[in-house]
């Protein structure tokens, strides 16, 4: 991987890994638009200023757009959302094995 790769791959993970930036793009992944309200309700817990602030960034980087009726994913974050369409199942997996898992003790004897 070449350093612009990298470049690119660190400010899109930057962009996801802020508080409800992949919720956002999720809720609005079966396409159809949703007003600012619904969208809150559809992401839940986010506050009006937060959601404010991630719809703002996904529209700049490309992935939001703001139609008649409401939000929408744009071309580039279906893109995005088929890209990580498998996540559903691999959560299922993973989430089957942590629950499979002993926890680890992390008091200590004194």
């Amino acid at each position: 991987m070449n350093s612009r790769e990298r470049a690119a791959i660190n400010q899109l993970l930057g962009l996801l890994e802020s508080r409800y930036a992949i919720r956002v793009l999720w809720a609005l992944r079966d396409g159809h638009a949703q007003t600012f309200r619904l969208l809150q309700d559809s992401v839940g817990g986010i506050t009006p200023n937060t959601l404010n602030t991630r719809i703002k960034e996904l529209r700049q980087a490309g992935f939001v757009n703001h139609g008649d009726t409401g939000y929408l994913v744009t071309p580039a974050g279906s893109e995005l959302l088929r890209r990580i369409s498998d996540l559903p199942s691999f959560a299922a997996k993973w989430s089957a094995g942590q629950s499979r898992r002993k926890p680890v003790s992390t008091s200590r004897a004194a």
